[in-house]
């Protein structure tokens, strides 16, 4: 399992503290950096950062504009917004800048975490061993269904779920409950054992 690597960058020291004492338990490793130009130094090292959560709002320079900067040393970095003060021009700008999430203060811890885990699915990186799981049931599921040639469209009609719902559930961007699972084993005709692999 990849090991996360989460850079903050926020003024707000309380703010580092929760976000370190949140994600450490789920295996990342965070760096939390409370002055904007340092973020960017600490960037510009040989040093690899997967996600950087980022205040929009610090003296001396806007997140967007530190953002600018980062974009030239890193272009792959998933980043994640964060606002007390949310507004649509940040939010086109952020869209602009290829932000993956864009979140406003004050933010569940639920809510981050949820946000951490869909963007590393997206980056390819998983980062908690439940996610792991999602990973491998969708992926069982994808295969019958493929294997029984079945569209999302007629899996929607045998399991009663939305085609929404089943293309999440396949991409690993929703968890299935005990239910949906159920129902999906049986439409596939398989045992509900079977989606989940080796687990």
């Amino acid at each position: 399992m990849s090991r996360l690597r989460v850079l903050i960058i926020d003024d707000d020291v309380k703010v580092c503290e929760y976000l370190q004492e949140l994600l450490t338990p789920d295996g990342c490793e965070v760096v939390a950096i409370n002055d904007p130009q340092a973020g960017l130094e600490k960037l510009k090292t040989q040093e690899t950062f997967h996600i950087l959560i980022l205040d929009l709002k610090m003296p001396g320079i806007n997140g967007l504009e530190l953002l600018e900067k980062i974009r030239k040393v890193d272009k792959d970095i998933a980043a994640i917004i964060l606002t007390a003060f949310p507004s649509l021009e940040s939010a086109t700008d952020a869209i602009n800048l290829d932000v993956s999430a864009y979140m406003q203060k004050p933010f569940s811890g639920e809510d981050m975490r949820e946000t951490i885990a869909r963007v590393a699915r997206k980056k390819g990186i998983v980062v908690r061993r439940e996610d792991e799981l999602h990973i491998t049931i969708g992926k069982r599921i994808r295969e019958e269904r493929r294997k029984k040639q079945l569209t999302l469209k007629q899996m929607h009609k045998r399991a009663g779920l939305s085609v929404s719902l089943l293309s999440q559930i396949e991409r690993a961007e929703s968890s299935a409950s005990v239910s949906s699972l159920f129902k999906i084993a049986n439409s596939l005709d398989v045992r509900i054992s079977e989606l989940f692999g080796d687990f």
